[in-house]
C-alpha cells in the first residue's frame, strides 16, 4: 500500500471553519462538518449539488447560488442568519457523515458573546442534531431541519423546502 493511499491516522484531524455570525445573528444553522468539495473550496457547502444555498434562496427571496461567497455570505448575515458546524475537527474517508472518526466538537460556549442576539438553533441533519441536547440546556430554542446533504435523497428538493420553509416562517414569526 503507498502512503498516499493509507487511511489518515487517527492524529491527522481535518479541522473545520469559523462560525459565520455577527451580533445581530438571531438563527443559527449547523452542520455536521464539511465534506471534501467544501474543504477544498474552503466554502460551507460547495458541493454543487448540496441544497443549502438553493433552499436558503428561496426562504429570503434573494439568489444567493449565483453571488460569489463572500457575497452569500454578507446577505445570509443581513438575514440574521449564521451558519457553522457541530463538528470542529475529525478524521474522515470521504464526505459522508457516516465515515466521521474521532470527532471534536466545536466550543459552543463562545456564542453568546459572538452573537448575543441568537435565540434559535436549527440543524440541519440528524448528525448535527445528535447535538441538540447542549443547546436545549444553554437554553436555545431548537429545531431540526431535512439534511440539504445530496446523500440525502430520501426527500426531493421541494419536500425539503416545504419542511425548511414551515419550520423557518416559524422561527421568523415568532423572533419578531
Amino acid at each position: 500500500m503507498s502512503a498516499s493511499s493509507q487511511p489518515p491516522r487517527q492524529d491527522s484531524l481535518l479541522s473545520g471553519f469559523a462560525p459565520v455570525i455577527d451580533h445581530k445573528t438571531e438563527i443559527l444553522i449547523l452542520g455536521s462538518f464539511p465534506g471534501v468539495a467544501s474543504l477544498t473550496a474552503q466554502q460551507y457547502y460547495a458541493h454543487p449539488r448540496n441544497q443549502f444555498w438553493r433552499l436558503i434562496s428561496s426562504l429570503i427571496n434573494e439568489d444567493l447560488v449565483a453571488l460569489p461567497y463572500a457575497d452569500r455570505l454578507d446577505k445570509l448575515l443581513s438575514h440574521h442568519i449564521g451558519v457553522w458546524d457541530v463538528i470542529d475537527a475529525c478524521a474522515r474517508q470521504g464526505s459522508l457523515d457516516s465515515a466521521i472518526r474521532a470527532a471534536r466538537h466545536n466550543d459552543y460556549a463562545q456564542l453568546r458573546q459572538l452573537a448575543p442576539a441568537l435565540t434559535r438553533i436549527g440543524f440541519n441533519g440528524k448528525t448535527a442534531g445528535k447535538q441538540e441536547a447542549h443547546f436545549v440546556a444553554a437554553g436555545f430554542n431548537t429545531f431540526m431541519l431535512p439534511s440539504s446533504s445530496p446523500a440525502y435523497a430520501a426527500m426531493t428538493f421541494e419536500q425539503k423546502l416545504a419542511v425548511w420553509r414551515g419550520i423557518m416562517l416559524q422561527v421568523n414569526k415568532s423572533s419578531h
